[in-house]
């Protein structure tokens, strides 16, 4: 049993939509695969909550890097008393930053370090990018409006005459999909592209053996990846993770198709919400989706 399958982290986070990440399954994989020999692993928690912290010098912050935790929250009711009582036992100096806040949790949180006498901040940290979906992809078309609706065709029809009818896989039992998913980010151009080292690699491939990840593939019609979405899905919707497409293809969009054909599955699996998680980029508006404004909240004690 490892720290993170305490039954605490099967309370609920204190803000909701959150997917996968502020739960045990998730932060356990994350910690196996991306924590240092110099972090330390601090979890604060009772039968009132829980909040696992890792001490990296004299710095204290919520577990896991920014760049691959979309959201956090403490879990359940009784959190900013476990931060008061935690923080106050704390040496001088230590700085505390809990960054990927939703609104609600960032008060949580806060709450607890001015409980604790600590002069604290709140800042904005960044923004997620969340699609409410109605019930019918045809629904969707009209509400993206005409201009990203005959985009959206027009490109899908473009894919069409080079490759084929657009046509998705989900992750098979042996691990095809991810091998080439894996493959193809390779090939994505600048950071991107070095992104998938071998440590990444291991997390994602561990990451698919939980409940609710997987990739969704499209594929040519010889089965081959032209795209993939790495991405996790429950009651909260789907939460669009990772994705990569072959740069072979370029020509004929695959990235635009891959981001239409995700949010029509997404219906059709009775989704309400298709969450991009973090980042501003502008396709993402385009598409209909709506910023998630995310806090940092700060402290020294």
């Amino acid at each position: 049993m490892n720290e993170f399958d305490n039954p605490h982290f099967a309370l609920p986070p204190v803000a909701s939509g959150l997917g996968p990440f502020p739960h045990g399954p998730y932060l356990g994989t994350l910690w196996k695969h991306t924590a240092s020999d110099q972090d330390e692993l601090w979890i604060v928690g009772d039968d009132r909550g829980v909040v696992p912290f890792t001490v990296h010098g004299q710095v204290i912050r919520l577990v896991g890097d920014a760049d691959l935790v979309d959201y956090r929250s403490p879990l359940g009711e009784g959190t900013a008393d476990l931060i008061t009582n935690a923080v106050s036992s704390c040496p001088p100096g230590m700085r505390i930053i809990a960054d990927s806040l939703p609104r609600v949790a960032a008060d949580v949180v806060a709450k607890g370090l001015e409980s604790a006498g600590l002069r604290m901040s709140v800042g904005e940290h960044t923004v997620a990018a969340v699609l409410q979906l109605p019930d019918d992809f045809e629904d969707y078309l009209a509400m993206i409006g005409k201009k990203e609706r005959h985009e959206t065709r027009r490109k899908r029809r473009r894919y069409e005459a080079a490759l084929g009818e657009v046509r998705f896989v989900h992750t098979p039992a042996d691990g095809r999909l991810f091998d080439e998913f894996v493959a193809l980010h390779r090939l994505s151009p600048g950071d991107k592209g070095s992104f998938m080292t071998k440590e990444m690699e291991a997390y994602f491939r561990e990451l698919l053996s939980l409940e609710g990840w997987g990739i969704d593939a499209l594929v040519d019609e010889r089965d081959r990846m032209v795209a993939g979405g790495f991405a996790f899905e429950n009651d909260d919707g789907y939460f669009l993770y990772n994705s990569a497409f072959d740069p072979v293809h370029s020509d004929v969009s695959p990235g635009v198709v891959l981001i239409a054909g995700l949010i029509e599955l997404a219906i059709d699996r009775g989704a309400r919400v298709f969450d991009f998680l973090k980042g501003d980029e502008s396709y993402k508006f385009r598409l209909g989706a709506e910023p998630r404004q995310l806090y940092v909240v700060t402290a020294k004690t």
